[in-house]
């Protein structure tokens, strides 16, 4: 080993489990990082740029003008459909997915959805289960076109 380098040591990692208080304990500590003396520029609260609402049933109950646009639906087309039907094909499996989140109470990750026309739009999300047992999802584009 050369003089001045430390032998490698795995990062810490610090995990939270995604339990039925994880939402609140998201919020609060995003909160108290915007208290903080130069932070909170990037924790400014702001209007999700989509929304979408899901009863248990997968099926779209709510939408965002936004969302609309970007999955390339009329609002009440999109109100007849289930989130299968806007899923990519072979990325995941929604049932287990939504299982999951039924158990859990919040999930948050990476989603590919598909478009009216067929293109594959990438999308941040964070959803969790609400006290009238519907999900409610707030997205952010990653990427679109392939």
């Amino acid at each position: 080993m050369s003089e001045g380098k430390k032998p490698y040591e795995a990062p810490s990692l610090i995990r939270r489990e995604a339990g039925k208080g994880y939402l609140e304990w998201m919020t609060r500590n995003l909160e108290s990082d915007s208290q903080k003396p130069g932070g909170g520029a990037a924790q400014e609260k702001r209007k999700p740029d989509y929304v979408a609402v899901l009863n248990i049933g997968r099926e779209f109950v709510e939408v965002s003008d936004n969302f609309c646009q970007l999955v390339g639906y009329e609002r009440e087309e999109l109100l007849g459909m289930r989130c299968d039907d806007l899923t990519a094909p072979n990325t995941v499996d929604v049932p287990k997915l939504f299982r999951l989140l039924e158990r859990l109470g919040y999930m948050h990750g990476l989603y590919m959805l598909v478009s009216r026309g067929g293109t594959r739009i990438v999308v941040r999300y964070d959803s969790w289960l609400r006290g009238d047992s519907l999900i409610e999802g707030h997205m952010e584009l990653v990427g679109a076109g392939y």
